[in-house]
């Protein structure tokens, strides 16, 4: 799985609509979580997704396009339709933290990783489950191992260097890749996590 995460925007929407897209269609992610606390993410994914196919991104808006261009449309305005319902479906993709906790628990790969906007909130139940750390609110970029644990975070929006990432667990040990607001790779790290031993029993006689 390759799994996006976006920086906290604050006020700049505008910044975090180009991120998320170089995410969904420059790195090919599966999914891509903002870590950021102001519901910034909502904001810009209702504006793409309006720049995308008018004032009625929702589904039951998309069922009346399709009858409307099954009845009338001609066969461009048909493939016209098909690609850019295909986009408004990729918005999915993006996701925001859960409001009323800003953290949540995830899979990657056969890790733990718990995500979240202020590090600072962890308690000890949260680090001591994770193999994983993603937060949000940092200065810039970060990857540091502490321990047994990685923490990491990709920066804020626009910051130096930073500001998305891209987490792979496609090998043995997962990648994460930095990028900066432009989508040029700044910073790639393999995030290795010691693996609990495997006991093989092997039967026979005595």
């Amino acid at each position: 799985m390759r799994l996006g995460l976006l920086g906290p925007a604050g006020s700049d929407v505008g910044a975090l609509g180009r991120a998320a897209e170089f995410l969904l269609n420059g790195a090919r992610v599966h999914r891509a979580i903002y870590l950021g606390n102001d519901g910034a993410l909502d904001r810009a994914v209702a504006a793409w997704a309006r720049k995308l196919v008018g004032d009625d991104p929702s589904d039951d808006g998309a069922w009346k396009r399709a009858a409307r261009v099954a009845l009338e449309g001609s066969a461009a305005e048909l493939d016209k339709f098909v690609a850019t319902e295909r986009a408004r479906l990729r918005l999915k993709k993006l996701e925001a933290l859960p409001e009323e906790v800003s953290r949540t628990i995830e899979m990657v790969g056969d890790r733990v990783a718990v995500l979240i906007h202020d590090k600072s909130m962890l308690d000890e139940e949260d680090i001591l489950a994770a193999n994983l750390l993603f937060f949000g609110k940092s200065d810039g970029p970060v990857v540091r191992k502490i321990g047994a644990r990685w923490f990491v975070s990709p920066g804020p929006i626009g910051c130096e260097g930073g500001g998305l990432a891209v987490v792979d667990d496609e090998r043995d040990d997962i990648a994460v890749t930095i990028y900066d607001g432009t989508g040029k790779a700044t910073q790639k790290e393999s995030l290795s996590v010691q693996r609990a031993a495997k006991l093989r029993v092997q039967g026979g006689d005595p």
